[in-house]
């Protein structure tokens, strides 16, 4: 028996000039992606890339996979046609803020409630940045941009919130620079079957940088980060001063841990029911990392994947029916009857 060749980071990595602006985050979740395919046990020729338009987008460009550069938004749309088609294949999805949210906002809704089996990598810098800056559907109210002098009037999208709205049946959040928790959150994502919407915090170092400095400064991130791990209690601050606890109306509240007695949360992420999930990312009730920010697995469950589901009804329609011709149907005439 042949022995497989061991797949290494170089396998991953096309031959293509990497172009995004020096310093942008995309560099850290590009090389962490291209390190981390050969530990999942995928070949290259297997997995496919699709993306939209954006900073982002550019990412199949620099994989040494298949892949598609789609149009504004359409990526989950795409996307999902080829799971659909090639349930066999590692189907990846790469977006940004704007084009996931803005005008690609339905198609993602649905990839979602119809747990298609996709990992999508959805990159959160709060603005547009292949556009030169303008705000986005993530960026916080007063946001000043080239588009809002005046600052941002609108309020921002939670793409935690939205995917749990959406029912997807795997929604987490990490950070480009985070190598090790970004790799955790990935390959949990990719293990998941069913739809994966994995939110990642990405600095934008020419039009918005420094967005989420709470998060990744030394200095104040063991502050403003809360890390979910399952089964465990959600404590965070440098000594586990703050606890993350549940009020008697349903919501959830930091207070004090020396205060919190038995009433702090113990993370459980497989529950059925989304609601405290949803509760979990209205923390911060922009999505914006500004503070006290979750991050890790916010909901991991199982139900039926659709490319299952259809394989069902196929195998079904054959069983009662037999097999059709298309080329016969096609070539039967102008008009057709069907049962």
């Amino acid at each position: 028996m042949t022995e497989l060749p061991t797949l290494t980071k170089k396998d991953f990595t096309s031959d293509q000039e990497v172009r995004w602006c020096p310093g942008c985050g995309d560099y850290a979740i590009l090389a962490t992606m291209q390190g981390l395919l050969p530990k999942l046990g995928i070949a290259p020729e297997n997995t496919v890339f699709v993306s939209g338009i954006g900073c982002s987008s550019r990412f199949p460009y620099y994989m040494n996979t298949y892949g598609f550069h789609t149009i504004h938004g359409r990526a989950p749309a795409i996307a999902s046609g080829l799971a659909a088609a090639r349930p066999d294949l590692n189907v990846f999805v790469v977006t940004g803020d704007g084009d996931a949210l803005s005008i690609g906002g339905n198609h993602l809704i649905h990839a979602l409630r119809r747990n298609i089996n996709l990992t999508i990598l959805l990159f959160n810098n709060e603005i547009y940045g292949l556009t030169k800056g303008q705000y986005s559907p993530t960026s916080p109210v007063g946001t000043h941009t080239k588009s809002t002098p005046m600052g941002s009037i609108d309020w921002p999208l939670n793409p935690i919130s939205l995917g749990l709205g959406a029912e997807a049946s795997f929604v987490a959040r990490t950070i480009d620079t985070d190598r090790k928790h970004l790799q955790e959150v990935i390959i949990r994502a990719f293990e998941h079957r069913g739809s994966s919407l994995v939110e990642i915090l990405q600095n934008c170092v020419v039009f918005n940088d420094d967005a989420f400095l709470p998060l990744t400064d030394p200095t104040t991130r063991a502050i403003n980060q809360i890390r979910l791990v399952e089964g465990k209690p959600i404590v965070f601050g440098p000594d586990g001063e703050n606890s993350v606890c549940q009020r008697p109306d349903g919501g959830i509240e930091i207070v004090p841990t020396a205060a919190a007695g038995d009433r702090v949360l113990v993370h459980s992420p497989r529950r059925g029911d989304p609601s405290l999930a949803f509760s979990l990312s209205r923390l911060i009730p922009n999505g914006s990392g500004k503070g006290p920010t979750p991050i890790g697995v916010f909901r991991e469950v199982d139900r039926p994947v659709y490319e299952d589901l259809m394989s069902i009804q196929l195998d079904q329609a054959v069983a009662t029916k037999g097999r059709g011709d298309l080329s016969v149907l096609l070539g039967s005439g102008a008009t057709w009857d069907v049962d």
